[in-house]
Formats: structure tokens, C-alpha cells, sequence
């Protein structure tokens, strides 16, 4: 099997999707936008071959990337990047060499959109917030009529809380209004609840080959713009209804031999028209693995390897992982460098060192939302979580 991996080298750890194939006998052929002697070298002992970019988002160096490929080793049979900056342009490569392994340009482009999302959502059984496509002011004022404020206006099409607006009047709906905007919006009512996901890989039938989940107490939203923290952890646990609502969205939406991602939200208070406090309310949906470490952190939490169940979906469609056992809740924290803390990194270190699974810089990228320094570890319990938690992002007093 000849698997054009894109982008192997970020984030840092997907290399280890790579190694994992080459492992099952499969030709690793790796494209990225780094050279070959800056590759880290597990990176580059995990790739068959690796053809460098100078830009990845120019579609003629990438096109010609797998062209030198398909000459040399013959029919590509998967081309795969897990990352949801890419797919739009793995879909292309897909349909331009004629690869039937993951999605074409046109499902790629409608599972992306949020507005189409809420379809899928509500095949499954599940309640979506109300919501509609922007266009004037009138007809904004009109939705809020039904629903009052606050609102949630976001690209239809988008990633995280980039460009994301919380409406709290008339006065910022107007305002939002008057500025120009160059791409499509679509404006939600605010669902009082905190998020959570639904997590896994389903194989060609979508036979859920693991599944997991991970609670955000904090919108990522609120994070971008406040410049919070960014604390998420796994649930040991699912709860009954999550796996049962999960379950029916994987058979509702299109991810067939791919990760899945998932989110709800969970309500903290009634709301007419909406929900009760308790109620999953469908939110967005990414058909690759949950962003950043989270792989990792699956791993951590459950003594699994989620990167070889995917490779073994990918070779075999099925996995032999004993995935039964949750043995305990993993916790991501991140610090930011404009904040004064109580305690050191050495002394987090120091203390937790038994607990710790990865510590390390945020790459410049992810910084925005995920902090400067994170550490993830993980525990039995949700009262050790909180005291970590509480021990990393305690601040400084100010005198």
C-alpha cells in the first residue's frame, strides 16, 4: 500500500500515525514544508520517503509532490493528513489522482460547514441551538426576537473561536453589522453549558473501533478572547446518554474510515425553546482527531495506542486493541507568559513528577488558544485533577 502522509511533522506527535503504518509493511510517503535534516528523527525514521514544499499551501508544489510519487511508486492508495487545516486540499489531491480513500472536494466542503452540521445533528435525534445564515441586519433583529441575547456569530466555515463574536445587544449587533466581512456567517442563541466531546476512529461500516471523551469547562471563544486558560480533561466514565447520542451521530454523519470528534454541549440551566439543564445540545464536528496532544492524552488516560487502532483501520478495517479498560482521567493545563504564578515549573515538577506525562512549550501557532507551557498528567480521581489544577494556574499575589 502505497499512504501519502501530509504534513507529518505537525503536529509534533503525528508522526507517530506514520510509524504505525510503516510497522503494518505500509510505504510511508510523507509531504511537508520542512526540510528533511530539520525533521525531528523519529519523524524521519517513521517516513519511506519525504518530499519537501516550500509552501504547502501552494496547490502546484503539492500537486507535483504526489505527481513525483505516483511516478515512482506506482497508484497511491490512501492520502491522508488528519488535520483540519488540510483537508480541503487532501480532498483535491484525492480527486485530481483519483485516491477513493477519504473524502472528495465536494463532501469535504459540506461537512465543514457549521449550517450543515446541525442537519446530521438532527437526523441522530439530537437538538441543535437555533440559528440562521447572516445576512442583514432586519433579519438579524428578527432572530433575536425568538431568542433574545446573547448571541454567537461565527464563519460558517472555520476552526476554533477564530473571528468569533458574543452579541450581547443591539448596540454589537449593529456594530457587527457595519463591519465588513468576506466570508459567510452564521449567527447561533447561546446554549448556557459547557462543552463536551465524543471521540474515536470509525472503520468502513462505521463500527466504532474505540471511543473516548473529553469535557472543556471553558469556551475556547472566552479563552481566544480573554486570554484564559485552557484546562480539559478525559472523562474515565461516559455517561449513559453521551454514548448513546454519540453512537447515533456516528451512524448519522459521514465518517466512514476516519477519526471522529464530536461536540455537545451540556446544559447547566433550562432555557425555553432549547433544552433543560442536562440536555446535549449538537454543536460542531471535526472528522479528524481532536486538536493538539488529545491523541496523546487517549493514550495516557486509557494505556492505549489510538495511533495504531487508526492503523489498523486504515490496513485491516478493524483492531484487536483491548479497548475496555479506562484506567484514568487525563488532564491538559497550559500557562501563558503574561501571567505571574505562585508556584515554579520546577516546582510543579518537582511535586507532580509521578503524575506529569508531557510538559513542554506550546508551539507559536497554538499559542492563542492553548497557552505557553502546558503540562498534561493524569490521576484516578477528579479530586486530584482539581488540586493539580489548581497547584499549576495558581497566580501570584499582587503586592
Amino acid at each position: 500500500m502505497n499512504f501519502v502522509y501530509i504534513s507529518p511533522q505537525f503536529p509534533r506527535t503525528y508522526w507517530n500515525f506514520c510509524d504505525r503504518l510503516k510497522r503494518k509493511g505500509v510505504n510511508i510517503l510523507g509531504i511537508g514544508d520542512t526540510p528533511y535534516e530539520a525533521l525531528p528523527s523519529e519523524t524521519q525514521q517513521a517516513l519511506n520517503e519525504y518530499y519537501y514544499v516550500h509552501d504547502m499551501e501552494n496547490y502546484d508544489e503539492m500537486l507535483r509532490a504526489v505527481a513525483f510519487f505516483t511516478f515512482k511508486y506506482g497508484k497511491i492508495d490512501w492520502l491522508e493528513s488528519n488535520n483540519e487545516y488540510w483537508m480541503a486540499m487532501d480532498a483535491k489531491l484525492r480527486e485530481d489522482f483519483h485516491i477513493t480513500s477519504g473524502y472528495m472536494g465536494k463532501e469535504v466542503r459540506f461537512i465543514q460547514h457549521k449550517s450543515n452540521m446541525k442537519k446530521y445533528y438532527q437526523e441522530a435525534g439530537v437538538k441543535v441551538a437555533r440559528w440562521h445564515l447572516v445576512t442583514t441586519l432586519e433579519k438579524g433583529k428578527e432572530f433575536v426576537k425568538t431568542v433574545g441575547y446573547p448571541l454567537i456569530i461565527k464563519p460558517d466555515v472555520g476552526v476554533g473561536a477564530s473571528e468569533t463574536y458574543k452579541i450581547e445587544n443591539e448596540a454589537q449587533l449593529c456594530e457587527f453589522y457595519e463591519q465588513p466581512h468576506n466570508v459567510s456567517y452564521i449567527m447561533e442563541e447561546f446554549v448556557p453549558g459547557y462543552i463536551c466531546s465524543f471521540d474515536g476512529v470509525a472503520n468502513s461500516q462505521k463500527e466504532i473501533l474505540f471511543y473516548t471523551s473529553h469535557i472543556f469547562p471553558t469556551p475556547i471563544m472566552d479563552i481566544v478572547k480573554n486570554q484564559d486558560h485552557l484546562v480539559y480533561y478525559s472523562q474515565r466514565e461516559l455517561p449513559q446518554d453521551l454514548l448513546d447520542t454519540g453512537k447515533r451521530v456516528v451512524a448519522s454523519f459521514p465518517c466512514e474510515r476516519r477519526f471522529f470528534h464530536f461536540e455537545f454541549f451540556r446544559m447547566l440551566e433550562d432555557k425555553p425553546g432549547l433544552g433543560k439543564a442536562g440536555d446535549l445540545i449538537g454543536l460542531e464536528v471535526n472528522m479528524r482527531p481532536p486538536g493538539g496532544y488529545t491523541p496523546d492524552m487517549m493514550n495516557f488516560a486509557n494505556d492505549w495506542d489510538v495511533y495504531r487502532i487508526w492503523a489498523d483501520m486504515v490496513c485491516q478495517d478493524k483492531s484487536d486493541v483491548d479497548t475496555t479498560q479506562r484506567l484514568y482521567i487525563c488532564v491538559f493545563a497550559s500557562r501563558r507568559d503574561s501571567h505571574t504564578y505562585r508556584h515554579t515549573h520546577q516546582e510543579i515538577l518537582n511535586i507532580y513528577r509521578d503524575f506529569i506525562v508531557m510538559e513542554e512549550r506550546m508551539p507559536e501557532v497554538l499559542s492563542d488558544a492553548m497557552g505557553n507551557q502546558m503540562y498534561t498528567a493524569r490521576f484516578k480521581t477528579m479530586e486530584e485533577v482539581k488540586a493539580f489544577v489548581n497547584f499549576v494556574l495558581e497566580e501570584a499575589e499582587v503586592k
